[in-house]
């Protein structure tokens, strides 16, 4: 089979594709043919040597697929043909990859391969960040910072569907339009006193939830728009500085910030993602949750849409889509 496989720490210049053997099912493991390969920025970091599993090399990273199940363990309530997306920590760019069962859920008849494999890693991690970790109830006010890029149009989503008013963070106007077709009711642009304008927009009180992907000088403005009680929720440095915080403004406020990690909780509650698919798949019903994809690509492709998303060009979540793949070894 193919799959592009890191030869160098270097970014995406470091993937290479290559053929290599078939994945073979070890104990408790699924094996599924990929149609379709959600980009996201731990894949990126991963290829620079930037994340916080670094592999021996050679290794095919790629954390969030979606596919058929060519074989799967019996008793595992899975068959062949079955339509499934599945998180992993490396494997997924490829035509073929072992999943563990606890690390994959069913994708309904009316939900495309594309859009659940755009759905794994943001969806839950921001249902895992706002529900277990934020405790987000409804009509509170949530600002989702980053709300034109992948993680937090899914934030935008799932706080909607938790019955949140969201406010969008963005970087600029441009970004303010995806994160409105998104769903977000206000959009704040986040340059330097932002706090100030967002207690505007509350009353004065502050925002009850933050949902931070970006980190940097960000965070420290975030803090400050925080409502009494108020959660941040760490979800990621996308914008370079990983932020300290002194506990003090933490204990005068009455505020908090938690640490998201949603792949690591996942190794030891093996329900935990079929459960919030079982959530997910109401807020799709209801028409709330429906992933933005902003850029496909072709599997060949995989590279540049890496390159895109280095670069800040995808707006929403970029997708790889395998048009034709065979069973191969």
């Amino acid at each position: 089979m193919q799959a592009f496989q890191l030869t160098d720490y270097v970014g995406p210049d470091g993937l290479a594709l290559v053929d290599i053997e078939a994945p073979r099912s070890a104990q408790g493991e699924i094996i599924l043919q990929v149609r379709a390969v959600g980009i996201n920025y731990p894949d990126l970091l991963m290829t620079k040597g930037q994340y916080q599993r670094k592999p021996e090399l050679p290794v095919v990273p790629g954390c969030e697929v979606a596919g058929t199940v060519i074989s799967a363990p019996i008793g595992s309530g899975w068959k062949q043909g079955d339509r499934a997306a599945a998180f992993i920590w490396q494997g997924g760019f490829a035509e073929q990859v072992a999943v563990p069962v606890n690390s994959i859920v069913r994708v309904p008849d009316s939900i495309s391969f594309e859009s659940a494999a755009a759905m794994v890693v943001n969806y839950h991690t921001v249902h895992f960040a706002l529900s277990r970790r934020g405790l987000v109830q409804a009509d509170e006010n949530v600002l989702v910072m980053g709300a034109a890029g992948g993680i937090g149009t899914a934030a935008v989503q799932v706080a909607r569907g938790f019955g949140a008013r969201v406010i969008a963070g963005v970087a600029d106007v441009g970004q303010a339009e995806t994160a409105k077709a998104a769903g977000a009711q206000e959009v704040l642009i986040l340059q330097p006193g932002f706090a100030q304008t967002l207690r505007e927009m509350t009353d004065g009180r502050g925002v009850d939830v933050v949902l931070d992907p970006l980190g940097d000088w960000l965070f420290d403005e975030a803090i400050r728009g925080l409502a009494p009680e108020g959660r941040l929720l760490v979800t990621g440095f996308a914008a370079g500085r990983i932020p300290e915080v002194k506990v003090n403004r933490l204990l005068l406020r009455n505020v908090s910030v938690l640490g998201v990690a949603f792949g690591a909780l996942l190794e030891m509650e093996h329900k935990l993602m079929r459960e919030q698919a079982n959530s997910l798949d109401r807020m799709v019903g209801d028409g709330v949750v429906n992933p933005h994809i902003g850029a496909r690509f072709g599997f060949n492709e995989l590279p540049m849409a890496l390159g895109c998303l280095n670069r800040g060009e995808i707006k929403g979540k970029a997708v790889v889509v395998l048009e034709s793949v065979g069973t191969d070894a």
